[in-house]
């Protein structure tokens, strides 16, 4: 049974007035003992607001909840915005937290055809601004891209790459060569339509580099990324540290040794033939290879 009901005769005038005057006390307080009932509850018909909070000095409305899978306040729109913050001369929405590992502010959007977590848009400044006094400004996590930047990026610091070398993007010979042919660590050579394929004979001069990620290494930068239809491509290093089969079967591979290419497809081998090196060193060794054996060797991957 409702306890309590107001009725307005005239514009401007309360259906109901709660007055604490100056006691140190609430002006109205609604209470409720019912599951999922709501202590007090605004309703307008028309196109006035449901509730308004407003005070001279504190926060115009205040939400608290003491369960911790509620909110303290929920805006919930059916067609529109479920939240707006809007301030005349500071920030429109503040989140905060005091708990470890929380954010002070969660954007969320389970549609399963897509929809952005985050939006953050301005007319003549940053859209999106992250600070942090130690830690990170601005993390990016991803299972494709981590970022993407639609124009000019422009960095004041240092750019730290963590990966070993620097990889182009080649069109690989499929018609003559199988993936497993060209894993990881391949030596790989130009063939007649400027495609890669394995090398197959020793200091051979269309020496084109080694596929990358092979071991603990993964390239800090590709280079001309793209997705052709049907045509497989690979990360080729052509310069820093890669992982490299070679042939150390009739002379052993020591750390400084120049590598060339070999009669092993898709290996290096020691370039004892400096004549015959010009033009087809694949890079310097950083790593021995024992005598009698393959392998992988380390390389720091330098053409010429």
């Amino acid at each position: 049974m409702t306890q309590v009901r107001g009725t307005s005769d005239g514009p401007g005038v309360a259906g109901v007035v709660g007055d604490a005057g100056a006691t140190d006390n609430d002006g109205v307080q609604g209470f409720s003992a019912s599951n999922n009932r709501a202590g007090v509850i605004g309703v307008n018909a028309q196109s006035g607001v449901g509730v308004k909070g407003v005070s001279e000095q504190q926060d115009g409305v205040q939400g608290f909840s003491k369960n911790l899978h509620h909110f303290g306040v929920i805006g919930d729109n059916q067609v529109g915005v479920g939240v707006r913050g809007q301030s005349a001369s500071h920030d429109g929405v503040q989140g905060f937290t005091h708990a470890a590992g929380k954010a002070g502010v969660v954007g969320v959007c389970d549609d399963p055809i897509g929809g952005n977590g985050v939006l953050g848009r301005s007319n003549n400044a940053s859209g999106v601004v992250g600070l942090s006094q130690s830690g990170i400004g601005v993390l990016g996590v991803s299972g494709q891209l981590a970022g993407r930047f639609e124009g000019n990026v422009e960095v004041t610091g240092d750019l730290m790459l963590t990966g070993g070398d620097v990889a182009e993007q080649f069109a690989i010979a499929t018609q003559s060569v199988s993936a497993d042919e060209t894993g990881p660590g391949t030596v790989v050579v130009l063939d007649g339509d400027g495609a890669l394929t394995p090398c197959a004979r020793p200091y051979d001069t269309c020496v084109a580099g080694v596929v990358s990620r092979a071991g603990d290494r993964v390239p800090a930068l590709v280079l001309d990324r793209q997705h052709v239809n049907g045509a497989m491509r690979l990360d080729i290093a052509v310069v820093g540290k890669v992982w490299c089969q070679a042939d150390a079967a009739s002379r052993a591979i020591q750390v400084g040794d120049l590598l060339t290419t070999s009669s092993r497809p898709g290996h290096a081998m020691a370039a004892v033939d400096r004549e015959a090196a010009f033009g087809a060193v694949i890079g310097k060794a950083l790593t021995p290879l024992a005598s009698g054996t393959t392998g992988l060797v380390l390389t720091l991957v330098g053409l010429g």
